[in-house]
């Protein structure tokens, strides 16, 4: 069995029910899960939340649905522990063997069925990694262009300089691309749940040796200015507010 857990929150502050808003007419949480639905490995699709608002969408396009806890609802709460939570429950309800657990969050809209399979028919044929994990190049935000306040209010490197074996100037062009995970999907072994305590951090849930799924142009959406960039990106991949790509399904 593969399955696809969908995870989200209430408590939104920077656009409030992000989850839910609308995007092209569509619910933006509704995108992660057709994009799973229409996988051609994922057997079921489940979502995790404490949201009646999120519960109602979940519903509405087919998925099952996982009740969060309310400690792992908080803002303080480590997104880790909600997907440990999850695959606990569909271990235990499913009775099932679990081949992979593909990871995705209700405000990331950009991951596309393909990619899925991708990271899916990745971790088939090289069964020394953990997980696939989308990622997408930013190399204005590099280490090395970071910045940190001193304690008397001055900018320093964020990182020291010393720690890159290289000459650090302002080039950005000339460094090797810096790739972070975009939030579009991770697609993992069981095993990174069941021993999250041994993954790398500060995302243990991919565990230890990490193949990247490259994308480009992808984000999670927390803040207003990027819900313009994420309908962007809907539409360079062939989404209007009247047509998908590909069918709903389960739809009621």
């Amino acid at each position: 069995m593969i399955a696809a857990i969908l995870v989200g929150r209430g408590g939104s502050v920077g656009i409030p029910k992000k989850n839910v808003y609308p995007i092209l007419n569509r619910p933006l949480m509704s995108y992660p899960i057709l994009a799973a639905q229409n996988s051609k490995f994922v057997d079921e699709v489940y979502v995790s939340t404490d949201s009646e608002d999120i519960i109602a969408v979940g519903k509405k396009f087919g998925t099952k649905i996982i009740n969060r806890p309310p400690e792992l609802a908080t803002s303080e709460a480590l997104i880790e522990d909600a997907f440990v939570h999850a695959y606990k429950h569909i271990k235990s309800e499913e009775k099932k063997e679990i081949e992979f657990i593909v990871i995705l969050l209700c405000n990331a809209v950009s991951i596309l069925p393909e990619t899925i399979d991708k990271g899916i028919e990745i971790l088939r044929e090289k069964k020394d990694f953990d997980s696939a994990i989308t990622v997408t190049g930013f190399n204005m935000f590099s280490p090395i262009r970071a910045r940190k306040v001193a304690k008397d209010g001055s900018l320093i490197p964020f990182v020291p300089f010393e720690n890159f074996n290289f000459k650090v100037d302002s080039n950005r062009q000339k460094k090797d691309t810096v790739y972070f995970h975009d939030c579009g999907a991770s697609v993992i072994r069981p095993k990174c749940l069941e021993n999250i305590s041994e993954g790398l951090l500060p995302q243990p849930w991919m565990g230890k040796k990490i193949y990247p799924l490259i994308q480009e142009g992808v984000l999670d959406v927390d803040y207003p200015y990027e819900l313009p960039l994420a309908e962007n990106w809907l539409k360079k991949n062939n989404f209007t507010r009247d047509k998908l790509p590909y069918k709903l399904k389960n739809q009621s």
